[in-house]
């Protein structure tokens, strides 16, 4: 620093002897190169000595002025009002009526009465296997079952009467019900030859064609579908046993199709899975678009946890000390420059929600709390809250 001054002194003694300072304009009209570099000197000079001057300067006004000292922070007012809690899950759409059609009989794929994307009504054709002769097989017994019913009538008339023996009526008897026993059992063969849908619905798929051979329980014949009665199933944490209950609230999102329905538990089960303390859940889903489908991905979120006057702060606040307590600094002592003292405060909290906690615990609604700043204060610490 002395050197410094004793510099600026011989610039100054310089300046002084040599008569009037000349300016920089003047200093390159006249051309000289040994002047130009001497005014180029000097200006540097006192650019070094004013900024050694300014630093000076606020050094000592940092020195003087006190509130520079104090942290700077905001705050935030510890608020009650309804809390709403959402377990989150995430599960897939479903429906009880989506099934693969099997033939009951064997043969050959002889008619298909749909087409794909058909709705049908429950009971109604969707199509024919060849009966390998059974229709003609129970039109000829329906003969003999009606010579049969005469024989047996004209015996009962005779027996009512008390003619003939007992023995020729329960004959007669017996071999129209045989007769009868073995058309229904035809009828029944021939009944499965056509296959019929078992609910109303929509033709999602017709797997084999018109044609090919089937087989009983192994040849897939057709898809159907019905969209109305859809649900979703999820599994839920075993601790939530007695808050996810049957009539709980839920939300239910769709990111496929960028929408979401409000719905409710149809079904809670009772049993619990030991490999992995779950149980499972049924939601309803309303369709009435019918634009979800089965297998649908659903993002679900279960009301288990309902507050209306919870004390609600934003979990980026609390910290946590060595003993695993939560702790928040609360302003006390408030003045009307805005300074006040930071209070470490230990609470209990709940449960969150998205970027906010509930408070058991510890403070009260209305208590003002650091927000920006709180990792850099102490308890006991004047600061000085600001504003945006």
């Amino acid at each position: 620093m002395k050197h410094i001054y004793t510099i600026a002194a011989l610039t100054l003694l310089f300046i002084s002897c040599g008569g009037k300072e000349k300016s920089v304009d003047e200093v390159l009209a006249e051309g000289n190169l040994e002047n130009i570099r001497a005014k180029r000197t000097e200006l540097e000079t006192q650019q070094v000595a004013l900024s050694n001057q300014i630093k000076l300067i606020d050094e000592k006004i940092e020195s003087l002025d006190d509130t520079k000292k104090l942290p700077l922070v905001t705050t935030v007012k510890a608020t009650s009002e309804n809390f709403v809690h959402y377990l989150e899950l995430q599960g897939s759409v479903q429906t009880k009526q989506n099934i693969v059609i099997y033939p009951e009989t064997s043969g050959i794929l002889q008619n298909i009465f749909v087409t794909e994307g058909q709705t049908v009504s429950k009971g109604q054709a969707l199509a024919k296997i060849d009966d390998g002769g059974l229709e003609q097989q129970v039109a000829q017994m329906e003969i003999q079952l009606a010579l049969a019913e005469t024989t047996f009538e004209r015996q009962k008339r005779l027996w009512d009467q008390k003619i003939g023996s007992e023995i020729q009526f329960l004959q007669a008897k017996s071999s129209y019900e045989a007769q009868e026993q073995s058309v229904n059992q035809l009828k029944s063969q021939l009944a499965k030859t056509t296959i019929v849908a078992p609910f109303s619905g929509v033709i999602d798929d017709i797997i084999t064609d018109q044609g090919s051979v089937v087989m009983p329980g192994q040849s897939q014949l057709i898809r159907i579908v019905n969209l109305k009665d859809m649900y979703i199933e999820t599994e839920v944490p075993e601790n939530y046993i007695t808050d996810v209950v049957k009539g709980k609230s839920v939300k239910v999102d769709f990111p496929v199709l960028g929408t979401s329905v409000d719905t409710e538990v149809r079904q809670a089960s009772n049993f619990i899975n030991p490999a992995n303390r779950t149980f499972k859940v049924e939601v309803a889903v309303p369709n009435k678009e019918k634009n979800i489908k089965p297998n649908l991905t659903a993002k679900l979120r279960i009301n288990d946890y309902t507050n209306e006057n919870a004390l609600l702060i934003p979990l980026s606040i609390i910290s946590e000390n060595a003993n695993g307590e939560q702790y928040i600094y609360a302003i006390t002592k408030k003045e009307d420059n805005n300074e006040g003292i930071a209070e470490r405060v230990i609470i209990k909290t709940g449960k969150t929600q998205g970027d906010i906690i509930e408070v058991l615990s510890g403070i009260e609604a209305g208590t003002e709390i650091i927000k920006e700043g709180a990792r850099s204060v102490r308890d006991g610490q004047t600061v000085k809250v600001i504003k945006y």
